[in-house]
């Protein structure tokens, strides 16, 4: 099993920064991507960003140029570094990790999600 936990949440006002940053622990060999999700009230969970075992990072189009997502394997912690935050950002934030078996099974794990609260 895998166990992740999102640290790194706060209240921001608009224009400002913060940086997120999730703990993998358990049997994470073999995690192929890894990625941050949010859901803000009243809306479906939706993507933020990904990054591949291999470092292919991917972004929703509304946090391009504004977002960062990296990894540190020696530490087994996956970040995303958020600037220039908007209030539509506010949302509960989500760590995910993904072993894929084959080219269409996988184990997904989730964390408990870290509260991201941007005024304006």
């Amino acid at each position: 099993q895998v166990q992740l936990v999102e640290s790194g949440g706060d209240l921001v006002q608009a224009g400002g920064s913060l940086r997120l940053s999730c703990a993998a622990s358990g049997s994470i060999f073999s995690i192929n991507s890894m990625g941050w999700y949010r859901q803000a009230p009243g809306k479906q969970r939706e993507m933020v960003a990904t990054i591949t075992s291999g470092g292919t990072t991917t972004y929703a189009d509304s946090v391009k140029g504004r977002f960062t997502i990296s990894r540190d394997n020696a530490k087994n912690t996956m970040y995303l570094q958020m600037n220039s935050l908007k209030p539509e950002d506010t949302a509960v934030y989500y760590c995910n990790a993904r072993r894929t078996y084959t080219a269409i099974t996988y184990t997904s794990y989730w964390g408990q999600g870290t509260q991201v609260t941007v005024s304006s």
